[in-house]
């Protein structure tokens, strides 16, 4: 209970640093960059804001559904799942993308990416039973 309060204070944090200086500062978590997901929840209807490391597949960013390892996926990926595009901030700057699921074949392309950059995904995925998912956030056109 003390750790899951504390952890939200910190993301409130992180969140309000981020967009306050336009994604200059806390725009890195364990050596990945971040970007600021906006999804709106799936049973309560209210805007939701989370801090999610990414990497670049071409034009694409890309995020992990890990949960740190956890057998449960986090909840944006349930929003996520409910939606046909949602917005991301980074940079100083909002993109609105259509998220989509990676296919097998994508996933086994691009988690060796994701694991050269960050390592301690391959930590996650030997701890639980669920697989982890990629998901690709394209940009959609203006």
């Amino acid at each position: 209970m003390i750790f899951e309060t504390l952890f939200k204070v910190v993301t409130r944090v992180q969140i309000f640093i981020f967009r306050r200086t336009q994604g200059k500062r806390m725009a890195y978590m364990r050596g990945m960059p971040i970007l600021l997901l906006n999804t709106v929840g799936r049973k309560s209807g209210k805007s939701r804001t989370t801090p999610l490391m990414y990497f670049r597949d071409g034009e694409n960013y890309v995020i992990t559904a890990s949960n740190l390892g956890r057998d449960t996926y986090p909840s944006w990926f349930y929003n996520l799942k409910n939606s046909s595009q949602v917005e991301i901030e980074l940079l100083g700057q909002r993109l609105v993308v259509s998220p989509s699921i990676a296919s097998e074949s994508e996933q086994a392309r691009l988690w060796p990416q994701l694991v050269a950059q960050a390592p301690f995904f391959d930590d996650y995925r030997k701890g639980t039973t669920r697989p982890i998912p990629l998901v690709l956030l394209r940009p959609r056109s203006s």
